[in-house]
């Protein structure tokens, strides 16, 4: 019994009894299918040495056994573990802010997303980020200038329309709210300043 329908024969015929074994001794039908699925692979894995056993499924058995057991020792400490410690405080609700960069964020392309969410949310820096992703640091960077700039306009940036002041520094924080806008300048004529070492000897008009 080395064949491939020889296993998916025996897959067949033994899976839904090993899952009903298994789940009247864990009380978990979802879990106990996943136990004996992975007994299985384990089988399959080892299929030309388990497929020359006399009957193949007692070593499946034993492995889904095994499995189980393992699972119901650690349930037990998990249990013993939540009545000794008090119950967690409920999480806070996610506010509108939260709610609308998420929903911006899967509009922007998989990997400047995930470059954002290192950078800003994990606090990772762009060499570890590179070393992530296996991407050049420069390369990041570019993913995060470009994502920053699909960021804002999604959530409405105006500001970042404008041309800044000042070379965006790799670190600036993603932001959830229109920046004020600038302040009107003060108009009037500019002078024009004179060349050094040239005096004109005609007085400016004023």
């Amino acid at each position: 019994m080395r064949t491939e329908a020889e296993f998916t024969d025996l897959y067949e015929n033994h899976f839904s009894e090993l899952t009903a074994q298994v789940c009247a001794y864990l009380g978990d039908s979802a879990e106990s299918q996943d136990l004996v699925q992975e007994a299985f692979l384990r089988a399959w894995q080892r299929w030309d040495k388990v497929g020359g056993y006399e009957e193949p499924v007692a070593w499946v058995r034993r492995v889904a056994w095994n499995l189980a057991t393992s699972r119901h020792r650690r349930n037990q400490v998990v249990r013993k573990f939540l009545q000794k410690s008090a119950p967690p405080e409920p999480a806070p609700g996610a506010g509108p802010d939260h709610v609308a960069l998420v929903a911006a964020l899967q509009r922007i392309p998989a990997k400047r997303r995930k470059a954002l969410v290192l950078h800003y949310m994990a606090d990772m820096p762009i060499s570890a980020i590179a070393e992530s992703t296996g991407a050049r640091e420069g390369t990041v960077k570019s993913w995060l200038h470009r994502g920053r700039k699909e960021l804002a306009e999604l959530l409405g940036d105006e500001a970042a329309d404008r041309k800044p002041a000042r070379a965006e520094s790799d670190t600036m924080p993603i932001r959830l709210r229109p920046q004020p806008a600038e302040p009107p300048r003060t108009t009037g004529t500019a002078r024009v300043p004179r060349p050094k070492g040239n005096r004109s000897s005609v007085k400016e008009d004023r």
